[in-house]
């Protein structure tokens, strides 16, 4: 096996172990960012917003041990808060968009789509869409289709195709 199959190989575990970085609530200890109040963070089965364990009622924002101020469906939402004349913070909903399980988040040449099982992430020249067990990457020249054991990257005038971990094809 060449080196570069290697190294292929070993990114291609690692790219595949983190295709799925839609957010969800981690149960936890947080602070409320509107109360300043230390509260245990759950996700609602049905739902998976964020509540508030003790009163069962919804979370709206909390921040995290990281700093980052999360938003009920676990999105965090760092610099698309606005705060109210009353003090009380708020998703700019400019910004950021909820309806049902569909999140659309714009910032600047950043934009990011979460509904259900399937997201898309666009930054700049990047793009990236998961549905499932299918990924699609796109930066540049730089192109990798995953789905599901199949994965075929195309970079230049160079391909490759994995197979069940194996590289089956290449060309230059």
């Amino acid at each position: 096996m060449k080196p570069y199959s290697k190294i292929l190989g070993a990114a291609m575990i690692i790219a595949l172990a983190s295709c799925n970085n839609n957010q969800k609530i981690v149960p936890g200890t947080y602070v409320d960012l509107n109360t300043g109040d230390s509260i245990e963070v759950m996700a609602d089965p049905e739902t998976g917003y964020a509540y508030n364990a003790e009163t069962k009622k919804p979370v709206y924002l909390y921040v995290d041990d990281n700093q980052d101020t999360v938003f009920t469906t676990g999105v965090v939402v760092n610099n698309k808060l606005i705060a109210s004349t009353e003090g009380i913070y708020e998703v700019d909903e400019t910004k950021v968009k909820v309806d049902d399980e569909e999140i659309k988040i714009k910032y600047d040449d950043y934009k990011k789509k979460v509904d259900g099982d399937e997201y898309k992430v666009k930054n700049g020249d990047y793009k990236k869409k998961v549905d499932g067990d299918e990924m699609k990457i796109k930066d540049g020249d730089y192109k990798k289709k995953v789905d599901g054991d199949e994965v075929k990257i195309k970079d230049g005038d160079t391909k490759i195709k994995i197979e069940d971990g194996v590289v089956t094809k290449t060309k230059n």
